[in-house]
This record gives structure tokens, C-alpha cells and sequence, in this order.
């Protein structure tokens, strides 16, 4: 007999199998040798009160033999002679996952990444970090991957209405993450294991008859009578497909601009801006979870912060336990910094942005539909600016930013490249930095300790989202204007994060299984 239970135990109890089964059988009221063994369902951290609890939901075996978890393994056909084909625009995971998705439903598909594959962009990330030469085409947004190779690896979405998450967790597993995001309430892989698991993707891609293709910026749209045939590279090719998924993700101003440039509608959209502020990990621990010490039992702790401030929201984003800040520029002379993890979060430093919700009337419509676009670069040339240069970042110390006082020495920080003391109230435009400040002091009300010395405030967090949306028509998935064309993920403004990225890219990719099933029949 299988029966599912929910239990509450300490950390250290969580960790221990023989403690759980024992629980168990009392719960069942059996002996403790009729529990054959459990798969956790489900697990999440308590740590509301004095004592952090675990709860667990568990498949529990009894009175019979117990089964290994299985896992749900997709095989992929040999697309080398399929009948269709679609280029996909972008390797990150909204354009892989399209891919896989259309490869298990034997259609081929064709993918343009602008950047390199990711032992090759490795080197161009130690350039970024160490001498501050970053390569507009190969950096943490761009090349295999996308900026989800290097944005921590988060898999929980708030969002169900695209597709599975299970499913997407499934692929993960079965091209290598570990069985835990299976059942983790906030499931992460981490930093350094997301390349092997991409090139695992890109191998079965080609295993299967798929094609990739790297350092081919996409440079024009060929499009005909209101339909789109292909797509020219900048490096003179030319592919051609009567299907495009364009899954460039929220940082490429190239495809933007390109779009706008050939008079394919895209509109200006609201996004987030701020900072990234770091505090040392110990700190957080101790805050959230009550203790002087985390206990080796507990992952490094993290936070969710959100707070109206005049109407406008401020609120934490892509926090990183254990993590560093790093830089995320595209461009010379513009300053963006993000943060990751590696599995382990095993670094002494928990980082988080801390942005202020951008609307149509901060940025107008001077330039159209790339006035958010334009907002927004507009902060990060002036963040560059501040830090004097090779993206040293402009910095602070927590009070003094709200004070408005250089800060005469900064704490310790992860950030490679290097930070200086800069005003960053001349950075931030005056009602971000002033919605930030508010926020900050609402903050350390609700986080006992967060308002602190040793936080630093790191400029800027500008990449949250795109600061412009691709439309397309609600049920065929199109773009209105341009038939064939099918704008996806981040960068088209349908999704925000690996999980939901990759749904939005699996949604498009069946959209385009039922319409070529269509035409065959």
C-alpha cells in the first residue's frame, strides 16, 4: 500500500531517513520495519517562528516493496529528413526548450545564436572580470544558454497557466540537474552546473538531426508579402524557414532596433530598475532564521521583499544566498550588474537586486517604442560613468545611501571588477533613488538587521525585464503583422525566468506542431 503524509520535523530530523520512517509508522500506526521506504513530494522551510521547522510530503511505501523514483525520459526522433523546419532566434532556455519540444514532435529545428558555446564564452566572461573588456556578442546575456546559464539557475515560477513546470523540471533532471528540484519548494541548480546541462541540451539537439549554429547575429528579416521566409546573419548567411521563433531574451537593443528599423510593430513596456545590495550571508541567517549560527542542516537563507512607497512598488529580485554580484553589461560603456549562485551557495555573501517598478510616464514616448529601451540605457551609461571606468561599479554603503554621504570606506564586496564610492543619487533618476531609500528604511522595520552597515548598494540592476514587448495575436501566437513570426520568452515580454521561459517557448513550439499538423492532413 502507498499513502502520501505530511510531516513537520526539525532540519536535523529532515536529514535523517531512519528518523523520517520512524516518524512514519507511528503516523500509519505500523512497526517500523512495514515502512519500505519514501519519495518526498514535497519540501519547504518554516522558519516563522523561534524554531525553523521542515514540513515534508512524502509518498510513503507500506507493507510492500519499494521503487526507485522514476523519471519521466523523453526520447527524440530523427529529424534529418522531417518534412518542417523553424529557425529559432536564441539559444537560451526558451529557444532550447522550443527546440526539444519540437524535435519530440519530429519537426527540425534551426538554431541562431548570436554568442559562442559555452567553454568558448568562459574566456570572454574572465576578459569582462578581469581586464573589463566586455564582447557585445559573448558575455553573461549572450551565447549558449542565454543569461540563463549564468542567472543562478531559480526554477520556481509563480506561473501555471503557460505549460508544465513538472515537465520542465523533468528535462532538466534528465539532462543532468540533480532529483531534488523535483520536490524542492524553490528548486536551484546552480551556477555551475547549468553549462553541462545545457551542452547535454545542444548534443541532443544535434544527436537528433537538429541544427545550431553560433556566432550568427541575426541581421535582417527576409519577410514577403506579410510572411516572414528566413532570417540574414551578420555574417552574410542566410536561413530560411516558413516559421521563426524570436527568442532573444530582454537585453538584445539590436533586435529591437532591427525590428523597429523594418517597421515590424513592437511597443515600449513597463519594467523594473534599481540596485543590488549585498549583505554578508551570516547576516541573513541570522535574521531569518534566529540563531546566531545557521545550523549545518539549513541551505544559506534568503528573502523576499516587496513595499509600496508613493504608489510605486519596490521589491526584491532574483535573490542570490550564497551567491556574488556580477557584471551583465552588453555593451562598452554601460554599467548593469546581476547575481547568481553556484549549487552550493557557498559563498560568504548573500546578494539580492532591489528595483522600483519603471512606468510610461518616467519615460515617455519620445523615441517611440524604444523609449523604455532608451530609459533604461540612459541609467546604465550614467552607472558606467560613476564607477570611473572598466565597470568598476558606483557603490555605497546602505545608510549612507540613504543619507546622501559618500561613503568614506565600503565593506567588503563580491563583485570582480571592483566598486567605488560613488553618489549614486545622481545615477538612479531622483524617484528610484528616493522610492529605494524609503524602501530601504520599510525593510530594515520587517528585516531586524537588514538596514546595516555591512550592506552594500551596488548600481545598477537594470535587466529585470524587457523594456519592450514583441506582440503577438492571443491564439495563434503570430506576431499580428507578420505571419510566420512568433515572438517569445523575455525578450518579447511573455515570461520572466528560466521555468517560465522555458513554457513560453514549449507553447510556441505545439502552437506550430497543431498548425503544420493541419497543413499535412
Amino acid at each position: 500500500m502507498q499513502q502520501q503524509f505530511t510531516i513537520q520535523v526539525s532540519p536535523a530530523e529532515a536529514e535523517n531517513h531512519q528518523h523520517i520512517s520512524a516518524y512514519l509508522a507511528t503516523a500509519a500506526g505500523k512497526k517500523r520495519e512495514a515502512i519500505t521506504g519514501f519519495h518526498i513530494l514535497r519540501k519547504s522551510i518554516d522558519a516563522r517562528g523561534r524554531q525553523v521547522r521542515i514540513n515534508l510530503t512524502l509518498n510513503v511505501f507500506i507493507d510492500e516493496p519499494f521503487h526507485q523514483r522514476s523519471i519521466n525520459t523523453i526520447s527524440f526522433p530523427d529529424v534529418r529528413q522531417a518534412r518542417h523546419a523553424v529557425i529559432i532566434v536564441g539559444a537560451g532556455p526558451c529557444g532550447l526548450f522550443a527546440a526539444l519540444q519540437l524535435l519530440e514532435k519530429g519537426i527540425r529545428p534551426i538554431i541562431l545564436e548570436r554568442g559562442k558555446d559555452v567553454r568558448a564564452r568562459r574566456r570572454d566572461l574572465a576578459a569582462l572580470n578581469k581586464e573589463g573588456e566586455v564582447n557585445p556578442d559573448s558575455n553573461y546575456c549572450f551565447g549558449e544558454g542565454g543569461a540563463g546559464t549564468y542567472s543562478d539557475g531559480k526554477l520556481y515560477t509563480r506561473s501555471n497557466k503557460r505549460g508544465s513546470i513538472d515537465r520542465i523540471l523533468n528535462l532538466f533532471v534528465q539532462f543532468g540537474a540533480d532529483e531534488r528540484i523535483l520536490y524542492e519548494a524553490h528548486p536551484h541548480i546552480g551556477t555551475n552546473k547549468l553549462p553541462n546541462i545545457m551542452v547535454a541540451m545542444r548534443q541532443q539537439i544535434l544527436a537528433a538531426g537538429g541544427e545550431f549554429h553560433f556566432e550568427q547575429k541575426v541581421s535582417a528579416f527576409n519577410i514577403k508579402e506579410g510572411r516572414i521566409t528566413g532570417v540574414l546573419t551578420a555574417s552574410g548567411n542566410r536561413f530560411d524557414a516558413a516559421a521563426v521563433i524570436l527568442a532573444t531574451g530582454h537585453s538584445a537593443r539590436d533586435i529591437f532596433q532591427l525590428l523597429h528599423l523594418q517597421q515590424i510593430l513592437i511597443e515600449a513596456k513597463p519594467f523594473a530598475l534599481g540596485v543590488r545590495i549585498e549583505h554578508p550571508q551570516e547576516l541573513i541567517d541570522s535574521i531569518q532564521y534566529h540563531c546566531s549560527t545557521r545550523s549545518e542542516f539549513l541551505p544559506p537563507a534568503s528573502y523576499n521583499l516587496v513595499q509600496q512607497v508613493g504608489g510605486r512598488g519596490v521589491f526584491s529580485f532574483c535573490m542570490c544566498p550564497g551567491g556574488i554580484i556580477a557584471p551583465a553589461a552588453t555593451s562598452p560603456g554601460e554599467l548593469v550588474v546581476n547575481g547568481w549562485s553556484p549549487s552550493k551557495r557557498n559563498n560568504p555573501y548573500a546578494n539580492s537586486g532591489m528595483v522600483v517598478s519603471i512606468e510610461e510616464k518616467d519615460y515617455g514616448n519620445q523615441a517611440g517604442a524604444l523609449s523604455a529601451m532608451h530609459f533604461q540605457q540612459q541609467v546604465e551609461k550614467k552607472a558606467f560613468d560613476a564607477g570611473g571606468g572598466k565597470f568598476v561599479a558606483p557603490a555605497l554603503r546602505m545608510p549612507d545611501f540613504i543619507t546622501r554621504k559618500i561613503s568614506s570606506t565600503l565593506p567588503p564586496c563580491s563583485y570582480l571588477p571592483g566598486v567605488h564610492a560613488a553618489p549614486l543619487w545622481d545615477v538612479l533618476p531622483g524617484f528610484v533613488y528616493k522610492s529605494l531609500a524609503e524602501g530601504f528604511k520599510a525593510f530594515g522595520q520587517k528585516m531586524r538587521g537588514y538596514y546595516s552597515q555591512e550592506a552594500i548598494v551596488v548600481a545598477t540592476e537594470s535587466r529585470t525585464s524587457s523594456p519592450v514587448r514583441i506582440p503577438r495575436h492571443p491564439l495563434s501566437l503570430e506576431h499580428p503583422q507578420i505571419k510566420g513570426l512568433y515572438p517569445a520568452g523575455e525578450g518579447a515580454g511573455y515570461a520572466g525566468g528560466i521555468v517560465s521561459a522555458a513554457m513560453d517557448g514549449e507553447k510556441i513550439a505545439l502552437q506550430l506542431v497543431e498548425l503544420f499538423t493541419r497543413k499535412d492532413s
